[in-house]
């Protein structure tokens, strides 16, 4: 009985965990993450969640992102993939282009790109898009 309980807390646990790299952290390579994924640092590589990725004002990633969800309030240089909402705040510096669901722009967001809306075609990046999905 006990057991079964606390497989699914350990279950919810692990969804609802968050990795974060704080201002000043410096990362090269890929992540991937089953739960959210934050950026205050910087990043050389992708990023891949199953659920929601936030870049912070001070964060820059240098890679690709795929997840589920996104807000950008920092720089991306790379695609992005999301799979349903992509919000850019006004603070969001995007030079790549991005294919998502529904996208939210604040005023003052810059992007500079192409921009696909619907559902996410499977290209070239097909196991990092089935990780995300």
């Amino acid at each position: 009985m006990f057991n079964k309980k606390d497989t699914t807390q350990d279950k919810l646990a692990i969804q609802k965990a968050m990795t974060m790299f704080g201002q000043g952290t410096q990362i090269e390579g890929n992540a991937n993450s089953d739960g959210d994924i934050r950026v205050d640092g910087e990043v050389k590589g992708s990023l891949t969640s199953k659920s929601k990725i936030v870049l912070g004002v001070t964060g820059i990633v240098n890679g690709d992102i795929y997840c589920q969800n996104a807000t950008i309030e920092g720089k991306v240089n790379g695609n992005i993939y999301v799979s349903e909402l992509l919000i850019l705040t006004k603070s969001a510096l995007v030079t790549g282009d991005i294919q998502l669901k529904k996208l939210v722009v604040e005023e003052g967001a810059r992007f500079s790109g192409k921009c696909s809306m619907g559902n996410l075609k499977v290209n070239r990046n097909e196991e990092n898009l089935a990780k995300a999905l």
